[in-house]
């Protein structure tokens, strides 16, 4: 199958890059950057350049599907935040793709809105409570608090707060007198990533892991494949409250009264750990696009340890800022000591595959010469897809004018 993924910088397109490349398919990329990760492989074929989803998602859309038609595209398979304009163009893209309807994807995209759908369905959240004024902060009465914009990716827009006067000057920082905010009471636990994918309202394929290292920008640099009680039950809750179709993500924090969802991503997020713990969420994706008989996945093995290089590299850097530290971060990678120990690499593993040592020999000598450079591959990713809030209202009125029609 010819199978085109809509970015190139993130985490999850290198990742799926890598399971379509072994499964035999051919891979071709839409990059915005000229120098993106999932171009350090030998399972990309080609890379496209298009513009920059975050400030141009309809002009993005128009060179997608020039790509589509000119290179024959099977399926295009949605990586990041580009899944928002796909379920607007749904009905009328010329390709196959996997995506919900957009009136369910309206319902989790934003915070607010995945606030009110997870309590509706059921599923549980920490203490929540919408800002739509100033003076509603003085609701908040228990610390420390998390306080979000409703659209944003990859933590651009949510700050802690220890305190009411923390919590203003977060506020004011994030537009609290431009928009609605959500402020969420911090719950103490673990971070756990679930993915699942759903057929229209049926849950097919889920696993969760354990955050157990974290890497550059909060990433998981280390993760653990977890059984989580009660976990199929909330999500079938969810995707049938949704009638969702296609994959859905969510994070959680394993609370010492049980698991609390905070943060919805209505997309596939790193599969490869489940992948090894037996769970294959992209072969179910491809299912979905073939319209085969799609069969239930049972959950994937606990207690699958894998890594990400890249990240615990830059991460050292970022956490510890210096050269000691990024040093002793390889040398445990490299002998799988400590917590790296029966770990396997899920982002850029080698074997086979000698071009994707160039990003992190890239990140070794960058991060040795200067601790501070792990700045530069982190802004440089997540700006290639953060979805603004000026792009989102874009894809809203799109899919308004698309449906009108």
């Amino acid at each position: 199958m010819r199978i085109l993924l809509t970015e190139g910088s993130g985490l999850t397109s290198r990742q799926v890059a890598t399971r379509l490349g072994l499964s035999g398919h051919h891979v071709e990329i839409l990059s915005s950057t000229p120098v993106c990760l999932s171009r350090f492989t030998r399972h990309v074929r080609k890379v496209h350049p298009v513009p920059a989803f975050g400030l141009a998602p309809l002009d993005w859309l128009t060179a997608a599907e020039d790509i589509i038609r000119r290179r024959q595209i099977d399926l295009l398979f949605p990586t990041q935040e580009q899944v928002t304009v796909l379920a607007a163009r749904r009905d009328a893209l010329n390709c196959a793709t996997v995506v919900p309807e957009f009136d369910a994807l309206l319902r989790v995209q934003d915070k607010i809105s995945a606030y009110r759908t997870l309590e509706a369905a059921g599923v549980p959240q920490p203490p929540t409570i919408l800002i739509q004024s100033p003076e509603d902060l003085l609701r908040v009465d228990r610390f420390p608090v998390f306080i979000k914009r409703p659209v944003s990716t990859a933590s651009s827009g949510v700050r802690r707060a220890k305190n009411l006067s923390e919590l203003k000057a977060a506020a004011s920082n994030l537009g609290v007198r431009e928009q609605e905010l959500i402020v969420q009471q911090q719950s103490t636990g673990p971070l756990a990533m679930v993915q699942a994918v759903a057929d229209n309202g049926r849950l097919i394929a889920h696993h969760a892991n354990l955050r157990v290292q974290e890497g550059i920008g909060g990433g998981a640099a280390i993760k653990e494949s977890i059984s989580i009680p009660r976990l199929q039950e909330y999500l079938q809750m969810l995707v049938a409250h949704l009638s969702w179709h296609g994959p859905i993500s969510l994070d959680m924090i394993l609370a010492d009264d049980g698991p609390v969802v905070i943060d919805v991503n209505p997309r596939l997020v790193e599969p490869v750990n489940a992948y090894l713990a037996g769970v294959d969420l992209v072969e179910a994706v491809l299912s979905l696009a073939s319209h085969r008989t799609v069969t239930t996945q049972s959950e994937g093995r606990p207690g699958i340890r894998s890594h990400q290089l890249l990240l615990a590299i830059l991460g050292a850097a970022q956490l510890q800022a210096s050269r000691y530290a990024v040093v002793k971060e390889l040398f445990r990678v490299l002998r799988r000591v400590g917590p790296y120990a029966g770990s396997i690499e899920e982002l850029t593993p080698i074997r086979g595959d000698l071009v994707s040592t160039i990003p992190i020999l890239a990140a070794v000598f960058a991060t040795l010469a200067w601790p501070d450079a792990w700045k530069l591959f982190h802004s440089g990713a997540v700006s290639s897809y953060a979805l603004t809030p000026k792009a989102w209202a874009q894809i809203v009125s799109f899919a308004s004018g698309d449906r009108a029609s």
